[in-house]
């Protein structure tokens, strides 16, 4: 290196992407989703409409990104402990982005599972107690994810799917989520 060359120190992936809480502007709002910044364990039941069902265990991580503007998270089963990362489908690993719309004070959020080639686009909001995810699955049927029985330590997910335009609701997965670290 040349004497007087100038080294420049590269930002950590921290400094792009992350925060260190919610943006003061908006902060009571943000914690709808701020609330779950952590790391939680996972324990999933998984049913099929022929009613058969099995039992999964994950992790599910949450971030503050963009200047406390948005939740990031990063869901994965089976643990990172557990997982092959040589075999493609293997359980799942997805990362939601949801960021909080002043205008009307819902939130967008987009999640993605390459491992399934799905992006879901939802709306969420609160409604009483819970935290309720609105829109439509890759494959056109109304879906429902919401956050149930919510504490500091525990909650409880739930995603639903209609096949016959929002009449009736299939719970696909229940998922519990027991806080490991904020």
């Amino acid at each position: 290196m040349h004497k007087d060359a100038v080294v420049t120190r590269r930002p950590g992936v921290a400094e792009i992407i992350g925060a260190t809480g919610p943006n003061p502007k908006h902060r009571d709002a943000l914690m709808l989703f701020g609330q779950f910044v952590g790391s939680w364990d996972v324990d999933a039941t998984q049913r099929t409409p022929d009613g058969r069902s099995r039992r999964v265990r994950g992790e599910w991580h949450f971030f503050w990104v963009l200047e406390g503007r948005a939740i990031q998270d990063v869901i994965l089963t089976p643990p990172r402990g557990e997982r092959d990362p040589n075999k493609w489908r293997m359980g799942d690993y997805q990362t939601a982005l949801r960021f909080y719309r002043p205008e009307d004070g819902t939130w967008d959020v987009t999640a993605i599972s390459p491992i399934y080639n799905q992006v879901h686009r939802l709306i969420a909001r609160q409604v009483g107690d819970r935290i309720v995810l609105e829109g439509t699955r890759p494959d056109g049927r109304p879906q429902r994810w919401s956050f149930n029985d919510i504490t500091s330590e525990r909650c409880r997910w739930r995603g639903e799917v209609s096949s016959d335009g929002g009449a009736t609701w299939f719970l696909e997965e229940e998922m519990t989520l027991t806080r490991v670290s904020r």
